[in-house]
C-alpha cells in the first residue's frame, strides 16, 4: 500500500491561539500553513477575520487566506478541492498544516465527500435567488418533504446549506442524505488533529479584548472600504461575524456601543458552537494555548513513528 502523506490539523474555537501554535511548529519543522476558516478566505476583511499578519506569514508559506472577493462564496466541496491542491503542491520535506475553525470544512477533507455530480449553473442560480427572496425557512420547509433526515442536521435559518441540499435533489433526483450515505474512497492523507482547548468562560474576556484590538487596528476603515467596493448586504462576505455588525454601524443603524456588544455576543456564540462541534470528534489530541512545546514534540513523535 502506498504511504499516505502526513497532514497536521490545528483546530479549536475562534481566538484560542491556533495561529500561534502553527507558528510554533513552523519554527521546528518546514511547514506550509493552509487555512480552513470560512471567514478568513475573504480578501476585504483581513483585520476583522483575524487573518495572519504579514509578519506571521513571513515565518512560513500561508495558503488560502484572503483570496475570495466579498461577492463570492465557497462551499465545503470547493474548499476541499483547493486544500488538496495546496497539500499536494507542498514540497517533499514540507509538512502541510491545516489551521482553522470551520468544522464542516475539516470534516469534509478528513472524512471525504459524497461523490455528488456537478450541479448545473442554471439550477444553482435559480435556487440561490429563491433563497435570497424567500429566505432559509421557506427552503427548509420544502426540504422537510424530500429529505427530512437531512433537516435534522441543518437549521431553518441556514440558507446556504438548505439551498445546497435542494439544488442537489433537483439536479439528481436523490436526497442529499442518499448521497452522503454512499461509500467514500479512502483518503491518501494521514491526518493528525491537534486541538487548542480553552474553556468558554476563560475565552469570553479574551474575545472582547480581541475585538478591541481589531478596532485599534483599523477594522472600521476596513469595513468602510469594503462597503465602497461592495454595497450589497446580502453578499456572502458580509455574513461573517464582525463584518455584519460593522456594516450596520457604517450604515448608521446602530451606534458603536451596540456594535461592540453584538460583535462580542455573536463571537462568543460562534465559539460555543465550534466547541460543541469539535467535542463530537473522537480523534483530537488536545493541548492548552500555551503548550506549544508539548504540541510540537507530539507532532515530532507522530512523524517519527
Amino acid at each position: 500500500m502506498e504511504k499516505r502523506r502526513p497532514v497536521v490539523c490545528i483546530l479549536g474555537p475562534t481566538g484560542a491561539g491556533k495561529t500561534a501554535t502553527s507558528l510554533g511548529m513552523a519554527r521546528k519543522f518546514p511547514v506550509r500553513v493552509i487555512n480552513f476558516d470560512s471567514r478568513q478566505v475573504y480578501m476585504d476583511f483581513p483585520v476583522i477575520t483575524a487573518q495572519p499578519s504579514p509578519e506571521e506569514r513571513a515565518v512560513c508559506p500561508h495558503e488560502l487566506y484572503g483570496f475570495l472577493p466579498t461577492t463570492e462564496s465557497i462551499n465545503a466541496a470547493g474548499f476541499v478541492d483547493l486544500a488538496k491542491q495546496h497539500i499536494d503542491a507542498a514540497g517533499e520535506n514540507e509538512l502541510p498544516v491545516l489551521v482553522g475553525g470551520t468544522g464542516m470544512y475539516l470534516q469534509s477533507l478528513t472524512s471525504g465527500l459524497a461523490p455528488i455530480p456537478d450541479i448545473p449553473d442554471e439550477i444553482r442560480e435559480r435556487i440561490r435567488k429563491r433563497a435570497e427572496v424567500e429566505g432559509g425557512p421557506a427552503l427548509y420547509a420544502e426540504l422537510e418533504k424530500v429529505d427530512p433526515q437531512y433537516c435534522k442536521r441543518t437549521h431553518p435559518n441556514n440558507r446556504q446549506r438548505n439551498a445546497r441540499a435542494l439544488e442537489v435533489y433537483e439536479a439528481t433526483g436523490k436526497p442529499f442524505t442518499w448521497w452522503h450515505n454512499r461509500e467514500v474512497p479512502p483518503s491518501k492523507y494521514d491526518f493528525l488533529k491537534i486541538g487548542i482547548k480553552v474553556d468558554l468562560e476563560e475565552l469570553t474576556p479574551l474575545l472582547k479584548l480581541r475585538i478591541e484590538k481589531m478596532l485599534e487596528s483599523g477594522a472600521i476603515d476596513e469595513a468602510r472600504r469594503a462597503w465602497e467596493r461592495c454595497p450589497d448586504e446580502s453578499a456572502p462576505g458580509w455574513t461573517g461575524i464582525g463584518c455584519m455588525e460593522l456594516m450596520r454601524f457604517i450604515k448608521g443603524e446602530i451606534d458603536m456601543d451596540e456594535t461592540i456588544r453584538l460583535w462580542a455576543k455573536n463571537t462568543r456564540a460562534y465559539a460555543k458552537r465550534q466547541l460543541t462541534w469539535f467535542k463530537r470528534e473522537q480523534d483530537i489530541h488536545w493541548f492548552s494555548p500555551h503548550e506549544y512545546d508539548k504540541a510540537v514534540k507530539f507532532v515530532g513523535q507522530w512523524l517519527a513513528d
